[in-house]
């Protein structure tokens, strides 16, 4: 492949993933979603151990609608990096408690990049 290719879909792939970032921090549902596929998948980081698989646009926003209502809600990408239509995204997680105090887990999502959008999002947690 060229190496100008190369470059432009690891910056497209990126970009598309700071993108979706910008949309949660934002408790921007219908834009995070728009940058998915319809045949999106999505793997939570909860129940553990394995965590709970949601597939299809449909799927997705049932299981980020409450996601996205949580208080102080905030993510902050530590480390990214992309590989053709692969993103690898290290990250924090922040919210409030009902005590007013936060609490936080670190983690890393596993991107697939397919026609320009987010097909594929696999999340793992620490602890």
């Amino acid at each position: 492949m060229d190496e100008n290719i190369e470059t432009r879909i690891r910056t497209d792939s990126l970009r598309l993933v700071e993108q979706l970032n910008a949309a949660w921090n934002n408790h921007d549902l219908e834009t995070a979603l728009s940058l998915m596929t319809e045949d999106c998948l999505f793997e939570n980081t909860s129940p553990a151990p394995d965590g709970e698989l949601s597939s299809g646009k449909t799927a997705v926003r049932a299981c980020w609608e409450p996601i996205f209502q949580t208080s102080g809600m905030r993510f902050e990408t530590e480390e990214i990096v992309a590989c053709d239509d692969r993103v690898t995204a290290c990250w924090r997680y922040s919210w409030i408690n009902s005590d007013g105090t936060e609490g936080h887990v670190r983690g890393i999502d596993l991107f697939k990049i397919r026609d320009g959008l987010i097909a594929e999002k696999l999340s793992y947690v620490k602890g």
